[in-house]
This record gives structure tokens, sequence and C-alpha cells, in this order.
């Protein structure tokens, strides 16, 4: 039977997109092109993962800035509610087994991503038992907050922390850093974040969580351990 793993400690799991359903890409694509906008890879970046003042900034400004930020947050809010009333948050497939995987293994395992604590307690409430302390970290305050969970949250060096999210910014901070990061993109189909990640250099993408299999949270490890994360 394998032995530990030799250098990750720590698994940071993005809640929405990853262990929930994307229910973010849709309405944001549909608020921009409904208002005249254009959807391209650069209005994703500068919404993607950004605390909500910085985000709702870029969303007015991608509708040909005809609101104010705050007015674009409301108006966001509020179609957003709309489309959950149809498409409701889910868990995604897969989600319990890969949480239940990395504590197999050891990791001590952390929810994060940018909505306040409530609902990760209204959808993940249940499955709370599968996470260590604080369980979930609210990072709209500082956004991506890979540096944050890492150092300032649990103390570790970044090479022991793997990062599973769905957006490229933050693959990039994890790159800058020296974090470990598994992409699990948006099959949105007018989406443009499983790009962006080959663009910044990702080694490891999954197209569910399925994917993420004992065999290749061991490769990373060995990655982390020889410091050839982001090398080929």
């Amino acid at each position: 039977m394998p032995g530990p793993l030799q250098r990750l400690r720590l698994a940071a799991v993005n809640i929405d997109g990853v262990l929930l359903n994307d229910t973010f890409s849709p309405v944001i694509h549909h608020f921009i092109v409904s208002r005249g906008g254009k959807y391209t890879a650069d209005v994703e970046r500068r919404i993607f993962s950004q605390g909500q003042r910085i985000a709702s900034r870029a969303l007015a400004t991608a509708c040909g800035g005809g609101m104010s930020a705050e007015e674009a947050l409301e108006a966001y809010f509020a179609e957003r509610s709309d489309h959950l009333a149809h498409q409701p948050v889910a868990l995604t497939g897969g989600a319990v087994e890969l949480l239940r995987r990395l504590r197999e293994l050891g990791l001590r395992t952390v929810c994060y991503g940018g909505l306040d604590r409530s609902h990760f307690d209204r959808h993940l409430g249940d499955l709370a038992g599968l996470f260590d302390e604080p369980g979930y970290v609210c990072t709209d305050a500082f956004r991506p907050g890979i540096r944050e969970i890492t150092t300032e949250v649990f103390g570790l060096a970044y090479d022991q922390v793997v990062f599973i999210d769905d957006v490229a910014r933050v693959a990039e901070e994890a790159r800058s850093l020296g974090a470990a990061f598994i992409g699990h993109p948006s099959s949105f189909e007018h989406g443009f974040q499983r790009e962006l990640m080959r663009a910044a250099g990702v080694r490891h993408l999954v197209d569910s969580l399925d994917g993420i299999e004992a065999s290749l949270l061991r490769a990373v490890d060995a990655e982390a351990e020889a410091g050839t994360v982001w090398r080929r």
C-alpha cells in the first residue's frame, strides 16, 4: 500500500464551480450580452475571482458603462436569483468522493469562495465533517486568497498546499507563489477558463471531480516535493 504524501499537507477546494455547480458563468454571460456588451476572455479575467467591488465595476464597464458598479451588482444578484429559481445550486458529481479521497490521503481540507459563509452552510453544511477548521474561508476581501489561506489561516508553506479551482486567475496566483494547482474549468459553452488555464501553464486539468484520483494527487505531491509543480 502506498505510503503517506511527502510534501502536501492541505487541499483548498473552491466552492462554486468545483464542489457546487457553476451558477455564475451563465448569469454573467447573459447579463453582459443582453445589454449589448461583448463577452470575451478579457472580460472573464476582469470579473472572475475578483472581490465584489472590483467585479461589479468590470461588469458595468463590460455592459457599456451605462450603470454604476453598485447598480450593476444589485442587478446581477437579482438576475442570479431568477436563474437559480430554474437552475438551482447543486452538489457537483463526485464532490463527496473527492473530499473523502483527500482525507484518506492525510490532507487537511478547507473550502473557500467569494460569498459569505452562509452560502457554504446552506449547501455544504451536511458535509462539514469532511472539512478541517475553519471549514470555509470567505475570500471576497482578499481574492484570490492563496496567500491568506496558506500562510495566515493554516501557517503553511506554499508548496504544501494544492488548490483546486475553476478560474485561471487563481492558477496564475498559485504559479507566482509556487503553490500546486489542479484546474476544473467550467464546461459553459461561452467560457474561456480552460484556454486561460492552459495559457497560464496549468499542467493538471480535469473535466470531472472523478478525474482527481489518488494517483493524480500523489503525482502532484511528488512534484511539490521535487519543486517542479510548475516546471515540466
